[in-house]
């Protein structure tokens, strides 16, 4: 994305002019800032995170992280948009993919989607470990409440299929049953001790929802 972003902002020749240094150093800082924010979080958890401790491990100074995000809470809400924006996108480009190969089962297409989903949750472990840990600012459990409820919804879309009619209650409880197992599955998965064991999590959950699913 930074690089796209300086693409944009480059010149007719393809270098970048003024506009896109400015945003290359932007987008450096920030994530100077969100790295070295992680890092903290996950070291002392959110409440004892210092921001004299993430201003020294970024080497950007106070000003900027106020400037970028207002303070630690918005640092954390920026990690956690970031993360499942990630996740959101694995799962949506698993299912584009699977229906651009034939498969038009929902339930096939839903798992593609958990598949994608899980996958994100190992390969951004870190993060995922901090938000499945519950700890953060204040408000962060409507945000997350907010977000399962987004995923209930879309879970049940897909599972509908092509069918027109609003889903009954069965299939909303069904929905939502598969998502929190998939959450549930989440955190197993980040605090998988390797790859392996993380791939076997993954495979047997996918199990288990399809037959929770059919």
């Amino acid at each position: 994305m930074r690089t796209s972003r300086a693409r944009r902002a480059g010149g007719a020749d393809g270098t970048e002019n003024g506009g896109g240094r400015q945003w290359a150093r932007a987008d450096a800082t920030r994530q100077a800032l969100l790295d070295a924010a992680l890092e903290v979080f996950a070291d002392r958890g959110y409440a004892d995170a210092g921001i004299a401790e993430i201003v020294e491990r970024s080497g950007i100074s106070v000003g900027s992280l106020y400037h970028h995000y207002g303070g630690k809470a918005g640092l954390y809400v920026a990690l956690w948009e970031d993360l499942s924006a990630e996740q959101e996108a694995a799962a949506a480009q698993a299912v584009a993919a699977a229906r651009k190969e034939g498969e038009s089962d929902p339930i096939a297409l839903f798992i593609a989607g958990a598949r994608a989903y899980l996958r994100v949750c190992w390969e951004r472990r870190d993060a995922a470990r901090l938000f499945l840990g519950g700890e953060g600012p204040s408000g962060s459990s409507l945000m997350r409440r907010s977000r399962a409820q987004h995923w209930i919804a879309q879970n049940t879309k897909l599972l509908r299929g092509s069918s027109g009619e609003p889903p009954g209650r069965a299939e909303q409880v069904l929905s939502l049953v598969l998502t929190t197992v998939i959450g549930e599955a989440g955190r197993e998965i980040a605090t998988a001790e390797n790859e392996e064991e993380a791939s076997e999590i993954i495979e047997e959950v996918c199990r288990i929802l399809i037959r929770l699913a059919r």
